[in-house]
């Protein structure tokens, strides 16, 4: 009777322990469970915040942009709107050239000096130029000066490359309607900010643009970073945009921005418009990335140093 109740007594105590194991593992996989729904939970909220952290750098990008300077839909005719801006200190780290160098800065506007049969035939040109090659990614330039040309990720010289077919893309007729347009454009400069035109020289680099919503490829494709035309290129003293497609229509995104301290002011493109403005930092600026469509532009610069002047592009 005693070895009995001993053996009783073994198996109530194996029972109890065994009940006490399956306590404890119910628990551990409970509290294991738990830990990993939460961490599971806390894994969800650092990639939603990490997520919402890059929709909101990549949108702040253009939810800054507080006022339209002008839009597709304005003519601004006869006379330029204008716009003026304190000119920075920068200039004062520069050479001086009277009559040119920048007394006072600022950013203009008008649809006035180009003809939209003209921006139509400078677009046209620049199709046909631009359709021998052309960037893989989102932005490709086309040089008539240096004859610089973009193909895949990389430029070719389109006299040299396209040498015996050049003739059948631009005629005399299309180089001279450049050339007038080039010159209104540096006389509308020269009115605006009181200038000795003749004192203003053509530079480089001075080309047509075609951007569109590919994916870049190289650096040269990143049109939209903000950038001051003087630190980028050196001989800049001011810069135009002669538009050669209509935001909205032909193309979405690609606004012209300006990022001034206290609020960005952008400039929707128009065929035909030209948008103007002093080459220093006072005028940090960047373009908003196109969403559809193609985007045509002429970026027509000007320095105030003879040492940096280019000719007008004629044919080889």
């Amino acid at each position: 009777m005693a070895l009995l109740r001993q053996r009783n007594a073994q198996s109530s105590n194996a029972a109890e322990i065994e009940k006490k194991i399956k306590r404890g593992n119910a628990l551990r996989q409970g509290s294991a469970w738990r830990w990993s729904r939460g961490s599971a939970a806390l894994l969800l909220v650092a990639l939603s915040l990490c997520g919402l952290a890059v929709w909101l750098y990549v949108t702040s990008l253009d939810s800054d942009v507080t006022e339209t300077l002008v839009s597709r839909a304005e003519l601004v005719s006869p006379q330029p709107r204008v716009y003026p801006v304190e000119c920075s200190d920068d200039y004062q780290n520069h050479k001086r050239y009277p009559g040119c160098t920048p007394q006072k800065c600022g950013r203009g506007v008008t649809d006035s000096i180009v003809k939209r049969e003209e921006a139509e035939v400078l677009r046209r040109l620049a199709e046909r130029g631009l359709a021998l090659a052309g960037s893989e990614g989102g932005a490709s330039i086309l040089d008539l000066h240096s004859g610089a040309l973009s193909m895949g990720k990389q430029f070719v010289n389109i006299y040299r490359y396209f040498g015996d077919k050049i003739g059948d893309v631009f005629t005399k007729e299309d180089l001279q309607l450049y050339r007038d347009v080039r010159g209104r454009i540096q006389t509308v400069i020269a009115e605006t900010f009181g200038l000795d035109p003749t004192l203003m020289y053509l530079t480089k680099p001075t080309f047509f643009s075609r951007i569109n919503s590919t994916v870049a490829k190289t650096q040269h494709d990143e049109y939209w970073h903000p950038h001051i035309d003087k630190v980028t290129y050196g001989s800049f003293d001011y810069t135009s945009l002669l538009y050669l497609s209509d935001y909205g229509s032909d193309f979405t995104g690609g606004r012209f921005v300006f990022m001034d301290q206290n609020s960005n002011r952008t400039v929707e493109p128009r065929a035909g418009r030209v948008s103007f403005f002093s080459s220093g930092s006072e005028n940090l600026h960047r373009v908003e990335k196109v969403t559809w469509g193609s985007r045509y532009a002429i970026t027509v610069s000007f320095t105030c140093d003879p040492a940096h002047a280019i000719s007008d592009p004629t044919l080889p």
